[in-house]
């Protein structure tokens, strides 16, 4: 049986973080030699992030409006960054991992995460944690793990980023999603 901590959204959303920073530093450390293992591996780190979006925008940026003085706009400047991070990933899906554009998008993807990883832990966690009980934390923590599980696995910029419209389409867009991905294998190491 899980404890509140271990399912506190604030540390299951640092787990991702520190698992999409891994990968960015296996990223780096490959540099542009191994063209397949690049491609596989942004996959799993598009997957990833995708997921992890889904789940903050239906569940944590909600909470953070309504229990945190001034969350509105902490909240809505997430979602631009999020916005920002889906557009270059929908591009770097559209881009071979051998042309000279790939390792652009992939750098400012990452610099965009990265930016929004030390804003969400450095000021959006804190505030949430002063303003929310161990118990929201939890619950919250249940419900982004139990979203990602169904999420959608694939950018769709053009896709609602609000409640309800994101938690009624989500889960069919990541069925379609994940049936795509079993055909074509991706994500799969």
């Amino acid at each position: 049986m899980s404890t509140t901590q271990d399912t506190d959204v604030i540390a299951v959303l640092t787990h991702d973080h520190r698992e999409v920073e891994q990968m960015f530093s296996e990223l780096e450390r490959l540099g542009e030699s191994d063209v397949d293992r690049r491609r596989q591996l942004t996959e799993k780190v598009i997957i990833e992030l995708v997921r992890h979006s889904v789940a903050e925008e239906a569940y944590l940026y909600p909470a953070v409006r309504e229990l945190v003085p001034g969350g509105g706009e902490l909240a809505d400047r997430e979602l631009t960054e999020h916005a920002e991070a889906e557009q270059t990933m929908k591009l770097l899906e559209q881009t071979d991992a051998d042309d000279p554009d790939y390792e652009i998008l992939l750098g400012q993807l990452m610099s965009v995460i990265r930016t929004h990883v030390r804003e969400e832990e450095g000021e959006l966690f804190p505030r949430l944690r002063d303003n929310a009980t161990p118990e929201q934390l939890a619950e919250l923590g249940h419900k982004v793990q139990a979203i990602k599980k169904i999420a959608p696995t694939r950018p769709h910029p053009a896709a609602p980023d609000t409640p309800p419209a994101n938690k009624v389409l989500g889960p069919f867009v990541g069925l379609v999603d994940r049936m795509r991905d079993a055909v074509t294998g991706r994500g799969k190491d």
